[in-house]
């Protein structure tokens, strides 16, 4: 198994264990992203990389229940996907052409872009919904340091809000938080 596969493996168990938890009636909560409820999440994390990822390396699209009748349903099904093509040899080394990125591997991009948002987007529904907002503190502090040096083109990708001030002496979760334009 490749550390990509694993990092996803761990990143995705944790925002499963969340949307598992989600309370009855919690679902329509306002989550931290300006306009959305906890369900957007769940559908965000569903929609865009399913769009881009199945389409671009071929993957077989399974049955997804609809977000709005059983966001969890709907998440297990996309992760068993996406998990599935991370183990596989065959699709996670095979080079494709990205918009705006160049050709890379499956799992390279993936984990790029798809990885860190699951692990990202964890605090936003458990914050919605009064869950345990706790994250990986190493993992914070790769992506932090990942991210630091991208600050002016993320800024410009519109993905991120404005930064929010945070003290130096911040912790990880804190730093990397802040940066993606989230008060925690």
């Amino acid at each position: 198994m490749s550390e990509i596969a694993e990092r996803y493996r761990r990143t995705a168990a944790t925002f499963t264990a969340r949307v598992r938890q989600v309370p009855d009636g919690a679902w329509d909560n306002e989550a931290p992203c300006e306009g959305w409820v906890a369900r957007d999440v769940v559908r965000h994390l569903i929609e865009w990389p399913s769009s881009l990822f199945f389409d671009t390396w071929g993957i077989a699209r399974t049955d997804v229940p609809s977000v709005d009748d059983d966001p969890v349903g709907a998440w297990e099904a996309v992760d068993r996907a996406f998990q599935a093509a991370l183990d596989d040899p065959a699709v996670a080394e095979r080079v494709e052409e990205m918009p705006h990125m160049g050709s890379m591997p499956f799992a390279q991009a993936f984990d790029m872009l798809v990885t860190s948002d699951v692990f990202l987007h964890t605090w936003d529904l458990a914050r919605a919904t009064g869950l345990d907002e706790t994250l990986d503190a190493d993992e914070c502090r790769r992506l932090y340091e990942g991210m630091e040096p991208m600050d002016d083109m993320l800024r410009q990708s519109g993905h991120y809000g404005p930064r929010t001030p945070v003290p130096d002496d911040a912790d990880a979760q804190t730093k990397v938080l802040a940066f993606i334009g989230r008060r925690p």
